[in-house]
């Protein structure tokens, strides 16, 4: 298959492009575009055999449920068994913009999509292209991230072409997308609201707006032990990873610089090629064949757009072993954590402080 790469400017959107991808998408086919978040792997999310087409193309477990993306509140009602007055609450608050939420689906959801769950998680893009092409398409758009299964996620087309050149029918590029991590997703099946995945929209923004919110143990636990399906993207299996192996170092600033220096140069005595992750105010100060600057740790939506960039450079470097500082910021620390314990296999080691 010859994947066509179209550019398309979100300040000004080439209509006859846009409508070409929602012809693709109604006949079955795949296009990738860009949200908000990161790039989607769109297909047509009432068509059963398209969303088969997404997990073949990105080499995904059938039993990881997709997104199902909408552009109107009129079109949740047909896909949903209900919708909470607390769902309603954040909807207005978040919508359109980096939020999931979870219902009861109906039947017009096919099992291909859900996961082989009775729920659906359903998405509303803010950005233009997305909300155009969805349109487009028909009204529902299923879109996980578009990229190869476990790998990090998509934030410039480059990504995409990197991961999925030749395996589906047409590619929007956008440009660099704004927060660079995947979208908060929000249950609403249960009593409480319970976090699925961390995200833009923190645990204490949905707090003030909701009151009681539960927080899954997974975010922070090794899911992969879990023997329950994934009512989530990212929920059970490894995401996000580099190729090479990982290692978060957590502690005081001093502690991890010192940890991280001496065994990059175990390491690199040992033949290895070393990545290092560190922030504005320590890139000066690691030793490494590589060392990335990830932002300012003042600011954590710059940490959170950069991290999967970062990623994938170590890749293209051809780094054998990466090590990262750990990122405990204010408000999208615990969506940097999540990822970035995903991404490392949660293999982590704390700094000692007298070591």
């Amino acid at each position: 298959m010859k994947t066509e790469i179209v550019r398309v400017a979100p300040e000004a959107i080439d209509g006859a492009a846009i409508e070409r991808a929602g012809a693709i998408l109604k006949r079955g086919g795949l296009v990738a575009f860009p949200t908000e978040t990161v790039y989607g792997l769109g297909g047509d999310a009432l068509n059963p055999e398209a969303s088969r087409k997404i997990y073949a193309a990105k080499g995904r477990p059938s039993d990881n449920p997709l997104i199902v993306h909408i552009a109107d509140m009129a079109h949740l009602e047909p896909i949903v068994t209900s919708v909470p007055p607390l769902a309603e609450k954040l909807a207005e608050a978040w919508w359109p913009g980096p939020l999931t939420m979870i219902f009861g689906k109906t039947d017009l959801v096919p099992y291909e999509t859900s996961g082989g769950l009775d729920t659906v998680a359903v998405r509303m893009p803010v950005h233009p292209v997305a909300a155009a092409l969805i349109r487009a398409a028909g009204g529902y758009i299923a879109a996980p991230s578009a990229n190869t299964s476990g790998r990090p996620s998509p934030t410039v087309a480059q990504h995409v072409i990197d991961d999925l050149d030749g395996r589906i029918d047409m590619i929007l590029d956008g440009g660099e997308v704004n927060i660079g991590l995947e979208s908060t997703i929000v249950d609403f099946t249960e009593d409480v609201p319970v976090i699925l995945r961390p995200g833009y929209i923190s645990l204490e923004m949905l707090r003030d707006l909701l009151g009681d919110v539960r927080v899954d143990p997974g975010i922070t636990s090794e899911g992969e032990e879990r023997n329950v399906r994934p009512k989530a993207p990212g929920m059970r299996y490894r995401h996000y990873a580099p190729k090479a192996p990982l290692t978060i170092v957590e502690g005081p600033t001093e502690a991890v610089i010192r940890r991280i220096n001496e065994l990059s140069l175990e390491q690199m005595a040992a033949g290895r090629r070393v990545g290092v992750i560190a922030t504005d105010e320590t890139k000066n100060r690691y030793h490494a064949d590589s060392v990335l600057d990830i932002g300012s740790r003042s600011d954590d939506e710059a940490i959170a757009r950069h991290l999967f960039r970062v990623l994938r450079t170590f890749d293209d470097e051809g780094m054998d072993v990466l090590y990262t500082e750990s990122f405990d910021t204010p408000r999208m620390g615990m969506a940097i954590m999540n990822r970035l314990l995903k991404s490392a296999g949660h293999q982590v080691i704390r700094a000692d402080e007298n070591g």
